[in-house]
């Protein structure tokens, strides 16, 4: 290719259209990541656990950032490059980081996919989703998994996890030939990080007993701020997945919105039913199951097919959360966001359905020759889809594992905080609190004393006229008595 290709500023393949909305949707999908979940999971945690860093802002920054310098230095090939080896598995590992890569056209090898914009923009789109997934799977590690842990933990299971998945599915591999059907990630990433974050649940360990028996979030309206960003932001998610601003993106941002809102009013309706009150948390827990459910199956199925995921996606991981979940092998594990039920139920039963109710012509709009589901008259698709789930969940089982024995025997670093850091919060981890409520930003009275004052008498709240002092700082007057 010459430098002048390389260099013309619209090229022949190049749809500035295409282009324009596939960076717009990787920067709502990032959006989902930072602020989105870092504030969803802020609001929930109990106010005295480590809010900045576990694995809410401080963790999810990382995880974020992380991901990106993997992604460009070895792993987007190992997703969506050329086959490695003769198992079509994952792609050979390598740099995307010469002008020359990404100037050029995008192209997916193993997939036979030539997206009409460049390669820099499909390295961030898909960026943006590896990010998420593990930043999802975070959310059942809330409050008590070592910091250094964590930054081992997360570019090995990118490398050894998601680049397996991603690449058997949506880059060429063997799940790619099968016919697995995943619009935009409902195995890839959802199921993906709910099997992952559940099976390291189980290495990590629970939280401190007392934050088990009592965990109260402590902003729920900042945990509508973030669950709002995820919802409005899931149409750059959803709609960027054809890799192209074509008439099926429009359908799956619209198939999208519709069964979030059925899934939302269902799961609120069975929280009214059974328990007298219409749960805000609850509401958001069904927003976020089908946001999931209809992942793999956004522009594939009609509108009355995503009532239907809506409908099943507010009830089946209801069940499953309010009835299975309290089961007590299953609370053996602590899975602090619930992520098996919103993920790893939702992940698999959306793509369980899309299996059914994909259509011939939404598959033909995505460029798949595919002929639906079983509403169309291919039952073989319900079964390639089950095969499908089972390969992603014997996947993250074995590789998580894999990747916390590694991190806890091999490289004999912790998975859990210890005891004091798990009683402190974030002053143990960060030296810093997460909100700054005393005087002027100091964390606590007791600094704004000894630091700006020098001295060690300060009076805690006493009735008024109770003892002369200043009236700005309640610190005694010098040369005064009671």
């Amino acid at each position: 290719m010459s430098n002048t290709t390389l260099t013309d500023p619209a090229p022949e393949w190049l749809d500035k259209g295409d282009q324009a909305w596939q960076l717009t949707a990787g920067t709502l999908v990032a959006l989902q990541s930072i602020p989105g979940l870092a504030m969803l999971y802020a609001g929930f945690v109990k106010k005295p656990l480590p809010t900045l860093s576990h694995p809410s802002y401080w963790q999810v920054f990382y995880a974020f950032a992380a991901t990106l310098i993997c992604w460009v230095i070895w792993a987007y090939k190992m997703a969506f490059g050329k086959q490695w080896g003769k198992l079509p598995l994952v792609g050979t590992p390598g740099p995307v980081l010469t002008m020359k890569q990404n100037l050029a056209q995008a192209v997916l090898p193993a997939a036979g996919l030539s997206p009409n914009f460049n390669l820099s923009t499909m390295i961030y789109f898909q960026f943006v989703f590896a990010a998420i997934t593990v930043i999802i799977l975070g959310g059942s590690l809330l409050g008590r998994m070592n910091l250094l842990a964590w930054m081992v933990f997360v570019p090995l299971w990118i490398t050894l996890s998601y680049t397996v998945g991603a690449f058997s599915i949506w880059g060429g591999g063997f799940l790619t030939n099968l016919g697995v059907l995943d619009y935009s990630g409902g195995y890839v990433i959802h199921l993906s990080s709910g099997t992952a974050g559940f099976t390291a649940a189980f290495w990590v360990g629970p939280r401190l007993q007392r934050d088990k028996d009592s965990f109260y979030p402590n902003n729920v309206l900042l945990m509508l701020v973030g669950a709002g960003i995820l919802w409005v932001c899931w149409n750059g998610f959803n709609g960027g997945d054809p890799y192209s601003a074509s008439p099926d993106a429009g359908v799956a941002v619209l198939n999208t919105n519709i069964c979030t809102s059925m899934s939302l009013l269902v799961w609120t309706i069975l929280d009214w039913i059974f328990f007298k009150k219409p749960s805000v948390i609850g509401a958001v827990q069904g927003e976020i199951t089908g946001l999931v459910a209809i992942t793999p199956a956004a522009g594939f199925v009609t509108g009355w097919g995503a009532i239907v995921i809506g409908a099943c996606s507010g009830s089946i991981p209801w069940i499953s959360m309010n009835s299975f979940g309290r089961m007590k092998w299953m609370k053996k594990v602590d899975d602090v966001m619930g992520v098996f039920h919103t993920h790893l139920v939702a992940g698999f039963l959306g793509g369980f359905l899309t299996g059914i109710f994909a259509t011939i012509d939404g598959c033909a709009a995505f460029g798949i020759t595919t002929l639906g589901g079983a509403i169309d008259g291919n039952g073989r698709q319900v079964w390639v889809q089950i095969v499908g789930a089972l390969f992603i969940i014997g996947l993250n089982l074995f590789m998580t594992t894999i990747i916390c024995l590694f991190i806890q025997y091999v490289l004999r670093i912790p998975l859990r905080m210890n005891e004091r850091q798990l009683l402190v919060g974030d002053d143990a981890v960060h030296g810093e609190e997460a909100y700054a409520l005393f005087f002027e930003g100091e964390r606590s009275h007791i600094s704004l004393q000894t630091t700006a004052f020098g001295s060690d008498h300060i009076i805690e709240s006493q009735p008024e006229g109770s003892s002369p002092r200043d009236d700005s700082t309640g610190v005694v007057k010098e040369g005064t008595t009671d």
